[in-house]
């Protein structure tokens, strides 16, 4: 189990609680849950900080490059788009998808991992898109705005405790009605499913892939036990809504193929395999990866995961033999190249991590993970002006990992170039919402900044929006 604190409850119950606990309008309006979209926003920031408290994520560049690439590829069609999109990847072994408030979108590693085509990852993804862009959640909380204090103080007090402890106070409250008030309504699921399917055909996707999925998310509830898949809980389903697809299916013409969809579905079958080497229990992945290269061993994909998986339990010599194999089968696919450079640096061989690195680059000078792992390994080799131009460089592409700024605090650090070092640091606490380190270093910085009149600017600008 991967998620933090035991952190177990519905996604709309925790997305209610989050708003209520972090609304500074929550007890003083009758109108405390008719979001607008500033309102909404806001709340996403609130949200996100909260969940990352107790969600632990898929840490890999390869893997959140590509479910965001694909979500904002998805939203090439929509307008207006109120909010700027955001995917991730949570460590959760279950069957669910949901859209948090401000366009921030979840998938859970179970439902990745039971996907068999890139076609059935885009139709969750635009059915959640979908929700987001008729602003369904909004509605859905504009409705249940009566919910009353002691109901909403259970809900909290489950969603805090979790486990067993937390569903016994779900049950003695009136929080477990609220779960069926907060279902998106047959209406919003038509809606989503509406929309859904022109994202899909836009994107040169096979809206069939939604059926698909559906009904292996209706097959888990049926293996044996009465529970029911969480996305089922939010997402209902039923003979309307399946006739409905089937209807918009009825005349569905497929497009010429789009070159970007191409690309996505040649990348997905990798996408997957890292998320299961990174999601399920290493013996488990194990194994699972051992049974596909008995069946394919020809396929570079098995031994890709097996070297993530020994690379995760610091087996070096299993993880490089497998990664050396996957690149003979596949020798120009970046991830695979820095999956192997990784090993290397983990196991202290930086000039072999940095002469892969350098083959990476060379098939793409701007890959992102080459270059921070590349940086990465000449700090650890104390050329810390090579890898201050590397993060520096990475700097410069946007959205920035937090990451970067705090490498480059390090490396400006150690080369005594203190200014520009705390200025870096504040910058990363600033990201990470911790004012009070976050002012510290950008005051150290303007005491040490001199004539620097440039630097000055940045911190001045830098420190707005601070407390």
């Amino acid at each position: 189990m991967s998620v933090k604190n035991h952190f177990h409850t519905n996604p709309i119950i925790l997305i209610i609680v989050i708003c209520i606990f972090f609304s500074p309008f929550s007890f003083s309006t009758p109108n405390a849950f008719a979001l607008s979209i500033e309102d909404e926003k806001i709340m996403g920031q609130k949200f996100m900080a909260y969940v990352r408290e107790h969600f632990e994520f898929v840490d890999n560049d390869f893997a959140n490059q590509f479910i965001n690439d694909l979500g904002h590829y998805l939203i090439t069609p929509l307008e207006p788009k109120y909010f700027p999109f955001n995917f991730y990847i949570a460590k959760e072994n279950s069957l669910n998808a949901f859209a948090g408030p401000g366009g921030h979108i979840f998938f859970f590693s179970g439902l990745i991992e039971s996907m068999d085509t890139i076609d059935e990852l885009a139709a969750i993804m635009c059915h959640e898109i979908a929700h987001v862009s008729a602003r369904h959640l909004a509605e859905r909380l504009e409705l249940n705005r009566k919910i009353g204090l002691a109901t909403l103080a259970g809900v909290l007090a489950a969603v805090l405790i979790g486990g067993k402890a937390g569903g016994g106070l779900m049950a003695g409250s009136m929080a477990a009605g609220i779960q069926t008030q907060l279902h998106y309504s047959r209406k919003d699921e038509r809606q989503a499913d509406q929309l859904g399917f022109t994202y899909m055909k836009a994107g040169g996707f096979d809206p069939n892939g939604m059926i698909v999925m559906l009904n292996k998310i209706q097959k888990e509830s049926w293996l044996g036990t009465d529970k029911v898949p969480a996305y089922l809980l939010t997402h209902p389903t039923g003979p309307e809504r399946m006739a409905n697809l089937d209807s918009m299916l009825t005349n569905y013409t497929p497009d010429p193929p789009k070159k970007e969809a191409a690309r996505f579905r040649v990348l997905f079958p990798f996408f997957k395999t890292i998320v299961t080497a990174k999601s399920l229990d290493t013996h488990d992945a194990e194994r699972l990866f051992n049974l596909d290269l008995e069946k394919n061993p020809d396929s570079s994909l098995p031994h890709f995961g097996l070297g993530i998986v020994y690379a995760e339990r610091s087996e070096y010599v299993p993880a490089i033999r497998h990664l050396k194999k996957a690149q003979e089968i596949n020798p120009d696919f970046i991830p695979i190249l820095n999956s192997l450079g990784e090993v290397y640096q983990m196991k202290g061989e930086y000039r072999k991590a940095i002469s892969i690195f350098e083959k990476a680059l060379k098939l793409d000078e701007e890959d992102r993970s080459t270059l921070f792992l590349l940086g990465l390994a000449y700090e650890h080799l104390e050329q810390y002006g090579k890898a201050a131009r590397l993060f520096e460089k990475l700097a410069s592409f946007k959205p920035v990992k937090n990451e970067v700024y705090y490498h480059l605090g390090i490396s400006y650090g150690r080369r005594n170039l203190l200014a520009p070092a705390h200025y870096y640091f504040g910058i990363y606490f600033k990201r990470l919402g911790q004012s009070k380190k976050a002012i510290f270093h950008f005051k150290k910085a303007d005491e040490l900044s001199g004539n620097d009149s440039a630097l000055k600017r940045k911190i001045q600008k830098a420190t707005q929006g601070l407390p």
